[in-house]
């Protein structure tokens, strides 16, 4: 199954929202929520996606002509690409009845893991949400991260039971998630932590935790003082805050403040293999990508997953090989501009 066919077949099932544009851009969904759209003016989304194309990468070919090794590694585990699918969750409200968060879950850990990579669950306000990704995890031996709401330090134990009974390599929590409108004012409570109440959350996860939603080098140094293995520069796909900058505007500060000690992944726009490299020459371990793939699970199920992550690989690859690095540790601020 080619992208193209996997694109063909998601916009007769993608609901009315989604229009499975042939680049996931922000411009056909702007700010429409429900549906895939960022918040307020709806210009983030577009920003994020903009300036990734911004940036140029510099072509040298006079190297040595040898395989490219895109091979990642983190936390113990070993991955063909640096590259996760992001968490996404209330499938059937923005994106069509098709699948539920539980079925999505399930198609995309496994298809993620069959493809070499994995994904990050999302969570929600469904407790079978997490339990159905919490098993899906574990059936593929732990090569998931499920990815937990902001809640209350009580819920937060309840859900971290449900993650440790799956044996996940690492957790994550998307902290920005706490300017949801649908998770104010409900029960279970959901908002920001300070760093003490992460500290907390930390040591509750049991496993390398992943804080995602920081946009500054401040947040950043926070999330290293409570303790996270690593960090996602994300603003969550400009749907939690309006007229904030993108990513790819702030990850190199962030990448250099964060240090070697403490992993940095980044999501926003990033929509091709040339912009993953992008991002790695701006200091990012691994990239997340979250919209397209969920229009592969509605285009083509696992052979959806499988297509558009065979088509980032070959991207990356091929940019890699054109701009002399042959592997990740290659890749340098030089090589972009």
């Amino acid at each position: 199954m080619t992208y193209e066919e996997v694109l063909a077949n998601a916009r007769t099932c993608m609901g009315e929202h989604c229009k499975a544009c042939p680049v996931c851009n922000g411009k056909a969904c702007t700010n429409k929520v429900p549906g895939p759209g960022a918040k307020g003016s709806g210009t983030v989304a577009v920003r994020n996606y903009e300036k990734w194309q911004e940036l140029c990468v510099n072509m040298d070919t006079i190297c040595e002509n040898r395989p490219v090794d895109m091979t990642f590694e983190v936390f113990g585990k070993t991955f063909k690409y640096p590259v996760f699918a992001a968490p996404i969750g209330a499938m059937k409200l923005h994106y069509g009845d098709k699948y539920d968060d539980l079925e999505y879950n399930d198609i995309l850990v496994s298809a993620c893991a069959d493809a070499g990579i994995a994904a990050f669950t999302g969570d929600g306000t469904n407790p079978d949400v997490m339990k159905a990704a919490a098993k899906a995890i574990g059936r593929k031996e732990g090569r998931g991260i499920p990815t937990i709401k902001p809640w209350d330090i009580n819920t937060l134990k309840e859900k971290f039971a449900l993650v440790k009974e799956a044996g996940p390599f690492a957790a994550a929590m998307d902290i920005d998630a706490a300017g949801l409108p649908f998770l104010k004012n409900l029960t279970p409570p959901a908002g920001s932590k300070t760093v003490e109440e992460l500290k907390e959350i930390v040591a509750e996860a049991g496993v390398p935790f992943v804080i995602k939603g920081v946009m500054t080098v401040k947040g950043a140094l926070k999330a290293k003082e409570a303790g996270a293995a690593a960090i996602v520069v994300s603003n969550h796909g400009g749907r939690v805050l309006d007229q904030c900058p993108a990513t790819a505007e702030v990850l190199e500060e962030i990448a250099e403040a964060a240090g070697s000690d403490m992993k940095v992944f980044v999501d926003g726009g990033i929509r091709s293999g040339v912009d993953i490299f992008k991002a790695l020459a701006l200091g990012a371990d691994a990239v997340l990508i979250g919209r397209p793939y969920v229009t592969a699970v509605y285009g083509g199920g696992a052979e959806g997953v499988a297509a558009y992550t065979s088509r980032l690989a070959a991207e990356l690859s091929d940019t890699m090989a054109m701009c002399g690095a042959h592997s990740l540790d290659e890749i340098t601020r030089d090589m972009v501009r």
